[in-house]
């Protein structure tokens, strides 16, 4: 396993905001991150550092539920900076990314302006273009905001021209707005973009970036991560839910669960009362770690209770 969240994503809180500056080493880098709930291993930690040193985005691949955008939230409570998130999506182009103008705003303006007597027509125009109407987007905000991270999610989604466009901007860390000049970023923000393979994303772009695979995690390393995530659950119920969701991932699944599942399936039995866990239970609950029809029909012709039996007995 390269690196899974163990605890919330999203901005960073008051606690994180006060943390330190830029980790001198990758081991730095792990300890940090661990600090604010995400377990990372060498590899990951590795690359994390030297996005920060080198101002070089992460590029994340793997399966869905595996760490991959709880990665970027991470650093944002690792360096106590906002986290911006820019989610793709299939026809997303440079003006939704980026910043559009503020129509309604720049209307009323010119009403008033009007009806005030103004006549000066140029001038009137210069001002309809001012900051102040400029609506933002993502990417506008990490060049502004610093220091800030940007999420970059699911760019796999995206077509081939919004990719060519970002990989333009993340080397240059700039943009140019036609009525406004080039805004550049002094401080580049830190860049995570992830991708669950739905389509191969162009070299160029990958050689840009710092690459990572993330992979499922181990029994322990996984084990860990729900302990982290979930304390209040029982040891003995985290274990057999960690040993089940093994088991289902050597199986020949539709969707096999990732990490994300394994944590909402512990969360789900604990709601219930559950300290332990028995085949039957498993079967009734199974809506929460399997998301498609065959997988659950997959899961109910296994053996859970040899499962469970095998975790118990310490294999």
């Amino acid at each position: 396993m390269s690196g899974t969240a163990t605890g919330p994503t999203g901005e960073a809180g008051d606690g994180a905001r006060r943390a330190a500056g830029p980790p001198d080493s990758p081991d730095e880098v792990r300890r940090r991150l661990e600090n604010v709930g995400y377990l990372v291993d060498e590899g990951l930690a590795t690359a994390c550092f030297l996005a920060l040193r080198l101002h070089r985005p992460v590029f994340c691949e793997g399966d869905a539920g595996v760490g991959k955008t709880s990665l970027a939230g991470a650093l944002a409570g690792m360096l106590g900076a906002p986290l911006i998130r820019l989610q793709c999506y299939e026809g997303i182009d440079a003006s939704q990314a980026l910043y559009d103008w503020d129509f309604p705003r720049q209307l009323l303006h010119l009403r008033a302006a009007e009806a005030a007597g103004v006549t000066d027509v140029e001038g009137l125009e210069a001002e309809l273009y001012d900051r102040r109407f400029l609506v933002e987007r993502p990417l506008l905000q990490a060049l502004r905001i610093q220091p800030s991270v940007l999420l970059v999610d699911e760019v796999d989604r995206a077509d081939d021209e919004f990719e060519a466009f970002l990989l333009e901007l993340l080397s240059e860390y700039s943009v140019t707005v036609p009525e406004l000049g080039t805004l550049r970023a002094t401080t580049p923000p830190v860049v995570v973009l992830t991708s669950n393979r739905t389509r191969e994303v162009h070299d160029a772009l990958k050689r840009r970036c710092l690459y990572h695979w993330f992979d499922h995690p181990g029994f322990a390393r996984e084990l860990a991560i729900v302990r982290s995530r979930l304390p209040a659950v029982s040891a003995r119920l985290a274990e057999q839910v960690t040993a089940l969701v093994q088991a289902l991932r050597s199986e020949e699944l539709v969707k096999p669960p990732g990490v994300a599942e394994t944590i909402d399936w512990a969360e789900a039995l604990d709601a219930l009362g559950a300290t332990e866990l028995d085949a039957e239970l498993a079967v009734s609950t199974l809506g929460s770690v399997l998301k498609y029809r065959e997988d659950t029909e997959r899961a109910r012709s296994m053996d859970l209770s040899a499962v469970l039996a095998l975790r118990a007995a310490g294999a």
